[in-house]
This record gives C-alpha cells, sequence and structure tokens, in this order.
C-alpha cells in the first residue's frame, strides 16, 4: 500500500486558480515525499465481482508485469464498491463553485470537502494510474462515474485561463482495463456504442493527462467459456506489451 502521513492529505484552501498548478505541485511532493525512488500506482477497481471479475483479472496481470519491468512498486488498491465515496451534495457543490469563481472554500464547504481533497490527494499521489472497468450498460459502471465527479475539481485537476481550460494532472500514465460482453473493437457493427473509451479519452485529457493505454477483453459474454479464456489471455499479451 502507499504510504502516505495523514496530516499530508489536509488542503486548507487557495486564493486563486490561477496558482493552482504550483501549489498542487508542492502538496503532492509532500504527500510523496517517503517513496520518491519507488514508482506509485494507483489501480482503481470498478467492478464488483472480486476474484471472480475478469476485468480484475487483466489488470492484476498488468500489475505484474509492471513490477516485473520496474522492481518494488507502491501499490494502492481503490476498491470503488468497497469504499464509501462522499455525495456531491449541496454542500459539496457550492464549494465546488466557490472554487470555479477563485475563492477559498468557506463556512460548511471547509468541513465538507476533507474527503473530496483526501480522494483528489490519492489520485495526484499516484504516477501511474490502473482502471479496471467492466461495460455497463454500454459505459462505465456508476461507482466509477461517482468517483470522478468527486476528484475532477476545479483548481486540482484543472484550472480556468483567458485563454481556456488547462489539465494540472498530466505527466501520469493510465491504463485503462476493461471487459464487454459483446464486440465493441474498432471497426465493428457496436463501435459506436462504446461509451467507455471515449468518455474517459475525454474526462482525462481534460485534467491534462494524454499518456492513455486502452485494453479491452471483448467479446466475453457472447462467447464460450473456451473463447472466453482466449480473449482474457489475448487482453493479458497486449496489456503486458504497453508496459
Amino acid at each position: 500500500m502507499l504510504k502516505i502521513l495523514p496530516d499530508a492529505w489536509r488542503y486548507s484552501g487557495t486564493k486563486s486558480n490561477s496558482n493552482s498548478a504550483s501549489f498542487v505541485a508542492s502538496w503532492v511532493k509532500t504527500i510523496t515525499s517517503e517513496e520518491t525512488s519507488m514508482k506509485k500506482v494507483l489501480h482503481i477497481v470498478g467492478s464488483p465481482r472480486g476474484a471472480q471479475s475478469r476485468t480484475l483479472r487483466i489488470a492484476t496481470a498488468l500489475i505484474e508485469k509492471i513490477k516485473k519491468t520496474h522492481g518494488e512498486i507502491a501499490l494502492d488498491t481503490l476498491d470503488l464498491f468497497a469504499e464509501k465515496l462522499p455525495e456531491m451534495n449541496i454542500t459539496r457543490v457550492k464549494g465546488k463553485y466557490m472554487l470555479m469563481s477563485g475563492q477559498e472554500l468557506s463556512g460548511d464547504a471547509v468541513s465538507a470537502w476533507e474527503e473530496i481533497k483526501t480522494h483528489i490527494a490519492r489520485f495526484l499521489a499516484a504516477d501511474t494510474i490502473i482502471i479496471s472497468t467492466p461495460m455497463w450498460n454500454f459505459g462505465v459502471p456508476y461507482k466509477l462515474k461517482h468517483y470522478i465527479d468527486i476528484v475532477w475539481q476545479p483548481g486540482f485537476m484543472f484550472k480556468y485561463t483567458e485563454n481556456g481550460p488547462v489539465g494540472l494532472a498530466g505527466g501520469r500514465k493510465v491504463y485503462v482495463v476493461s471487459t464487454r460482453g459483446g464486440d465493441y473493437s474498432a471497426g465493428t457493427p457496436a463501435e459506436a456504442y462504446d461509451q467507455i473509451i471515449p468518455y474517459l479519452k475525454t474526462v482525462l485529457g481534460w485534467a491534462g493527462i494524454t499518456d492513455l493505454n486502452f485494453i479491452s477483453g471483448q467479446p466475453m459474454d457472447a462467447n464460450s467459456e473456451e473463447g472466453r479464456e482466449a480473449k482474457i489471455k489475448e487482453a493479458i499479451g497486449a496489456a503486458e506489451k504497453l508496459v
């Protein structure tokens, strides 16, 4: 697990979104100071199926390949279905609008945002992020969308400037491992129904993250047991080549 001192997760606010980039950089440097030489990997698990998850199986093989390639790593696993994610209630939404307008968090928003800042810190502490997610109704599971809505905050993941929005989380490598019941690969009739890749490309790109690697295991359900196993192994092979 990633070792992070509890006090380092705290954030007291920033007076202006214009200097948020330098603030976030110094904040994350403080958080990760104990493990500067070790690759820090955050694995965001978007499936509730545990050991039965085919997506998790591919992601686990990817993590093992990263270990073999880079040596010891600091692995932080965030299981979205086991974690109690904070709700974006009216108080937290008010805090978001404070930051969007360049104000400091104030009033009830200060304490309400503590959990949000914890998750932002956890994400920014990693230099490699693995998102393992099944396809649900053509897109990502609601828990992953919930997590993104918590973490993607102005002044932390992006900022607004006179020339438009600027991402603040660049320089990180992201692997997106997904499994799908059918075949939504490029060139197939179902390609247009795939909402995972375009959505995550957009949201990660908005944060300035451009080193994106997508690994898709498909088709799973529209296949025999033997065929599914072959597709899982094929996806594992593709993932390992990207390390």
